[in-house]
């Protein structure tokens, strides 16, 4: 077999890895130029992606994800009465799990995994 192909389809993971996080962090940006141009007197609120720890990364993992639904649904009252209809679904918690996760691995890149 090629060597070169082998070598595409092995660097074919870490390709789709970063430029899902490019996406990612892109998106983020443009979440927070979208509520600092909607709202001039509100702050972004986001400066870092860097944590001290794998904990601290998983609840700004956590908050981004919060912060993308208050951001998609402006209104509280709906928000609120939406959550019973999501909160015993399997399927909504699930993808709950995969956007949380995702924005995690964005962030343990973004500090290096933690290793110094």
């Amino acid at each position: 077999m090629n060597t070169t192909v082998c070598r595409q389809y092995k660097c074919a993971p870490k390709r789709f890895f970063f430029t899902s996080l490019l996406t990612a962090a892109m998106a983020i940006g443009y979440i927070s130029i979208a509520i600092a141009q909607d709202k001039p007197e509100m702050k972004a609120g986001l400066t870092t992606l860097i944590t001290d720890t794998p904990e601290a990364g998983f609840a700004l993992a956590v908050k981004l994800s919060q912060k993308g639904v208050a951001t998609t649904q402006t209104d509280p009252a709906i928000r609120k009465a939406l959550r019973p209809s999501y909160a015993h679904d399997a399927n909504s918690l699930i993808a709950v799990s995969h956007v949380v996760a995702t924005h995690f691995q964005t962030i343990a890149a973004a500090n290096d995994y933690w290793r110094k």
